[in-house]
C-alpha cells in the first residue's frame, strides 16, 4: 500500500487547518455536505439523498485508488464535509489523515456487515489490503445493503427530511432488484463462465452471478509479472479459450495488450470506479461493465 510522506502529510494538514474552524457552519446553499471516497459510492449517495446532499467523490474518476493522494484541495473540502462515505477494508489507506480535519464528523464505512472474501487465489491482492477484497460495491445485492448504511447516516444527521431518504432508498432498492433480475437473465445464456482480468476487482460479481476468476495479470498493484507469471497466464487464457482479456481504465493495459497478442484474444476494458464521463449512475455503471464482459464471453462472441 502506497504510504503518504510525514512532509505531504504536515503540509496538508497545515494547510486545511483554519477551514477546520468551518466545521459545523451551515452550508450556505442549505445541502448536506458530503464526501464519498470513491465514484460508485458517490452515484448511491446522490440517488439517496438527492436534492438534500452535496455530494463531491475524494478519489478522483479514473484515478488509481491504490496510488491516490490527498491535496490540500481535498483536504478543504473535506474539512467542511457534514459527513464522509467510505467503502472500508482497507481501500481508503488514507482515512487517518483526514480524521483531523474531519474534526469528528461522522463516517459511514458502507462494508460494514459484509461478508468480506479472502480467497487463496487472491492472496496477492490481499497482501495490499490485508482487510480482504474491498471491491463489495460491484455486487449489486452488497451494494444495496451499502445504500441502506448511506440512507441511515443521512437520517441521524438530518431527520426532518427521513421521509424523503426512505422513499429514494425504497426506489433505488427497486433499481437494483431490477438489475440483478436483468444480469441473471442475460448471464445465464452465456457460454463461457471463467475470466482473466488486470486487477482481482470482480470476485464478488463473479461469485453473485456464477462465473469464475480464472486470473488476474496484476496481483500487486505496480509489481510486474515475472516470465513464470506470464507464461502461466498465457496457459490458463489458452486453457479457458478466453476469447478477451479484461483491462480496466485505472490501470495501464500495455501487459494485457502483451498477453492478449499472445493467445489471439482481444483486450476489452471494464471500468469498475466509473471514470467514463457516460457513466453517470450506479445502474448504469454495472449495465456498461456487464455489456463488456458479454462482448467476451456471451453467446454473440
Amino acid at each position: 500500500m502506497r504510504v503518504i510522506s510525514k512532509l505531504t502529510i504536515i503540509l496538508v494538514s497545515a494547510t486545511a487547518l483554519p477551514f477546520m474552524f468551518l466545521c459545523g457552519r451551515p452550508q450556505t446553499s442549505g445541502k448536506m455536505m458530503v464526501g464519498v471516497s470513491i465514484q460508485p459510492l458517490a452515484f448511491i449517495t446522490q440517488a439517496i439523498g438527492g436534492d438534500h446532499v452535496e455530494v463531491f467523490t475524494v478519489v478522483p474518476p479514473g484515478a488509481n485508488p491504490h496510488t491516490f493522494e490527498l491535496n490540500p484541495t481535498l483536504m478543504q473540502k473535506l474539512s467542511r464535509a457534514d459527513l464522509l462515505v467510505v467503502n472500508g477494508i482497507g481501500l481508503e489507506y488514507w482515512l487517518e489523515n483526514v480524521r483531523g480535519v474531519l474534526n469528528d464528523k461522522p463516517i459511514v464505512v458502507t462494508s460494514e456487515g459484509l461478508e468480506i472474501r479472502r480467497d487463496e487465489e487472491e492472496a496477492g491482492h490481499a497482501h495490499v489490503h490485508a482487510e480482504g477484497n474491498p471491491h463489495v460495491w460491484l455486487d449489486p445485492v452488497y451494494a444495496g445493503r451499502q445504500a441502506q448504511r448511506i440512507a441511515e447516516a443521512l437520517i441521524r444527521l438530518d431527520g426532518r427530511n427521513r421521509a424523503h431518504y426512505e422513499a429514494n432508498l425504497a426506489s433505488f432498492q427497486q433499481e437494483l432488484k431490477a438489475l440483478d433480475d436483468e444480469i441473471r437473465s442475460r448471464i445465464e445464456k452465456w457460454p463461457q463462465r471463467r475470466f482473466v482480468c488486470f486487477h482481482p476487482s470482480w470476485v464478488y460479481f463473479a461469485a453473485r452471478y456464477g462465473l469464475e476468476q480464472a486470473a488476474v495479470i496484476e496481483k500487486r498493484p505496480g509489481q510486474e509479472q515475472s516470465p513464470q507469471e506470464i507464461a502461466e497466464l498465457i496457459r490458463i487464457i489458452g486453457e479457458i479459450r478466453a476469447k478477451a482479456v479484461f483491462a480496466e481504465a485505472q490501470f495501464p493495459s500495455a501487459v494485457a495488450k502483451v498477453i492478449a497478442d499472445e493467445t489471439g484474444a482481444r483486450v476489452i476494458t471494464l471500468d469498475p470506479l466509473g471514470s467514463f464521463p457516460q457513466i453517470n449512475s450506479y445502474p448504469l455503471l454495472i449495465r456498461f461493465n456487464v455489456s463488456q464482459m458479454e462482448a467476451a464471453m456471451g453467446s454473440g462472441r
